[in-house]
């Protein structure tokens, strides 16, 4: 039995249990570097050598690989950035900024073994080759996320961890729905709801039972993957929550939600139904694409300009993968290319909810000339999120557009450019507003940024520059596997 997926399920597990027993501040937070570390090590070690054993509960897949990969970079930049991050928050009581009523942060031991059970919870949604377990993982990252969302105990982030419990409840729910259909569909031809067993029967399943069943497998998951019209929670809580959650919340979660549809449309396609879950993936992609377009113009709040910016880019990649063949190998690129940049756009916006101490982009200026690594990095960031060359994002966007046209689906790319045009226009005034202009009076002194800071966000950001520049052999090779499992070719 292979190892290293149990271990990274329970390493996480264990170290969550160890943070809540550290009484040192400090020892904890170590705990929390050294376990991201460890983990994303075994990862590139299960990537050296993926194997999925037949039948096996949990293993290692094209398409699982990519994104636990990308959420255990994500954890690492996260956790790094945790360690000043969390010296710099106090453990008193203090006014809100907003509504100006006291409250008191959480624990800290019970925000970083939350943490660790998040990455947990996303390692296994990852690793399932069961339906039944990646639901459960699903129903956890909830759970662990949640008390992370709250961190800030006032009213403004117990509202959004309401909603944000409530609507992914409702979907997982609709999820589990979908996983009976899956089941009835399949009565006859498979008694498992392993992945492996449904896909070698794919072809004998109940065709119209298992289009429903995609139905609510695709709303179920489109909810935690925050695809519109069920992305009501996400500005909410990728603005309420601390960043680093934030940060993990976009680029990694969401992936994990996406994983979930990817495995739904993988069984239509082998059942002969890939043209219907194709055609549902393109409309929700392009309603995602639309509802962001409308509501990132005049965005005030940047924190929930970066969350509209998500539901952009959950629209592009259901719409890449509903299109198949081009576009959707442009869109696993996309996955990463959107998973770094958002993750370090998050990070790099609680830098600037820390000094200026307002999420208002009117209220925000002179960042470049008072924070300059930040303000730096937050354009470089804007520049490579709205698709601009030579990021990454821009290869992966092109290639999706080229894709479409290469289909004949003018209409559908036409719609695309033009949502991204709007979303460009959008972000750019926003992001002008808070670079230019004189540094804020109340400001005194320098401020200092520290390396923990500044320094993941700059990392990502190269990396994705990188993928613009070239994309390595080994990660073309990956995803255009995880594009074969998942259907697209």
């Amino acid at each position: 039995m292979p190892i290293i997926p149990f271990a990274l399920v329970f390493l996480p597990v264990g170290g969550g249990i160890l943070a809540l027993l550290v009484a040192r501040d400090a020892l904890r937070r170590g705990l929390l570097v050294v376990t991201a570390v460890a983990h994303a090590a075994m990862v590139a070690a299960g990537a050296a050598a993926p194997t999925v054993p037949p039948e096996a509960m949990l293993g290692l897949d094209a398409p699982g690989l990519v994104f636990l990969g990308l959420a255990s970079i994500l954890f690492v930049a996260a956790s790094i950035y945790a360690v000043g991050y969390l010296r710099a928050e106090t453990k008193d009581e203090r006014a809100d900024f907003v509504a100006g009523v006291m409250f008191r942060n959480a624990p800290e031991r019970i925000f970083t073994a939350c943490l660790l059970f998040f990455l947990a919870s996303m390692s296994l949604v990852c690793l399932a080759r069961h339906l039944g377990l990646l639901w459960v993982g699903v129903e956890c990252t909830t759970l662990a996320s949640a008390p992370l969302i709250y961190f800030h105990r006032h009213q403004r982030s117990l509202e959004a961890t309401w909603k944000y419990l409530l609507i992914c409840s409702v979907g997982i729910a609709f999820a589990l729905m979908g996983l009976m259909l899956v089941s009835y569909a399949a009565a006859g031809s498979s008694s498992s709801l392993h992945l492996d067993a449904l896909m070698a029967h794919a072809t004998a399943m109940r065709p119209r039972w298992l289009q429903v069943a995609f139905v609510f497998l695709l709303v179920g998951y489109g909810c935690k993957m925050g695809l519109a019209p069920m992305h009501h929670w996400l500005p909410d809580a990728h603005s309420e929550a601390p960043s680093l959650v934030s940060a993990l919340l976009s680029g990694a979660l969401l992936n994990c939600a996406f994983l979930g549809i990817i495995r739904g449309h993988q069984l239509c396609v082998a059942a002969g139904l890939g043209e219907f879950s194709g055609s549902m993936l393109v409309l929700l992609g392009l309603l995602s694409l639309g509802t962001a377009a409308v509501f990132v113009v005049g965005q005030g709040d940047f924190k929930r300009m970066l969350a509209y910016s998500s539901v952009e880019h959950m629209g592009l990649l259901a719409l890449a993968l509903g299109a198949g063949g081009a576009p959707a190998a442009s869109g696993m690129l996309h996955a990463v290319n959107h998973s770094l940049t958002k993750a370090a756009l998050f990070l790099l916006a609680g830098n600037i909810l820390a000094l200026y101490h307002t999420k208002s982009s009117y209220d925000t200026s002179g960042l470049v000339r008072t924070i300059p690594v930040t303000g730096v990095l937050w354009v470089a960031g804007f520049l490579s999120i709205t698709g601009t060359p030579p990021f990454g994002t821009f290869v992966s966007e092109l290639g999706i557009v080229q894709g479409l046209l290469a289909q004949g689906r003018f209409g559908v790319a036409a719609l695309t450019v033009l949502c991204l045009a709007v979303i460009f226009v959008g972000m750019s005034m926003a992001v002008a507003r808070m670079i230019q202009g004189p540094r804020p009076r109340y400001l005194r002194g320098t401020p200092r940024e520290e390396w923990t800071s500044v320094g993941p966000s700059a990392i990502l950001l190269a990396l994705v520059l990188a993928l613009g520049v070239v994309q390595p052999h080994g990660l073309r090779q990956l995803l255009g596997e995880a594009l074969r499992v998942a259907g697209g070719m």
